[in-house]
């Protein structure tokens, strides 16, 4: 049995890619974190910007790094991973607490949907994201803890 790392996590979307992605070098890790974390008692959770965020990679071309899916294999992993995964809303709650981290530390470009999902978690009282982009999230660990899958 898995060791519980947490009480609740939110789930990156590159763990729920690598879940479905059997060449991943990471797959068996991210299938550990899916299959055995809950039921050491972590509950796992998603929210609709990492949803997107998986279908868009899921059926991006394998030549510009994405799976290649076919869009109905895309939507048929969605809604396995929307009935194992807890929902978390993007609600005017989260929308004022991105703005608040989006005052702080230098955040722009693409590093802003990294803050939308702190922000997201921060308002749901989620306090630890696992990715295996770690880098990606150190600008928030004084609001978040971040465990890397990679490490763990």
């Amino acid at each position: 049995m898995a060791t519980k790392v947490a009480d609740r996590v939110l789930l990156d979307t590159n763990i729920l890619l690598a879940a479905t992605d059997e060449g991943r070098a990471e797959h068996g890790r991210a299938l550990i974190a899916l299959n055995e974390w809950p039921a050491a008692g972590t509950a796992l959770y998603t929210s609709g910007q990492l949803l997107r965020e998986y279908f868009c990679v899921a059926t991006r071309a394998v030549r510009s790094n994405g799976l290649g899916l076919a869009q109905a294999d895309a939507v048929a992993n969605v809604k396995v991973l929307r009935a194992r995964l807890r929902f978390l809303d993007e609600t005017d709650k989260v929308a004022d607490r991105l703005v608040e981290l989006l005052s702080g530390p230098a955040c722009e470009g693409k590093q802003v949907h990294d803050a939308n999902v702190v922000a997201t978690a921060i308002v749901h009282g989620i306090g630890t994201i696992v990715t295996m982009n770690h880098g990606d999230f150190v600008r928030f660990g004084n609001v978040v803890s971040v465990i890397d899958l990679l490490k763990t």
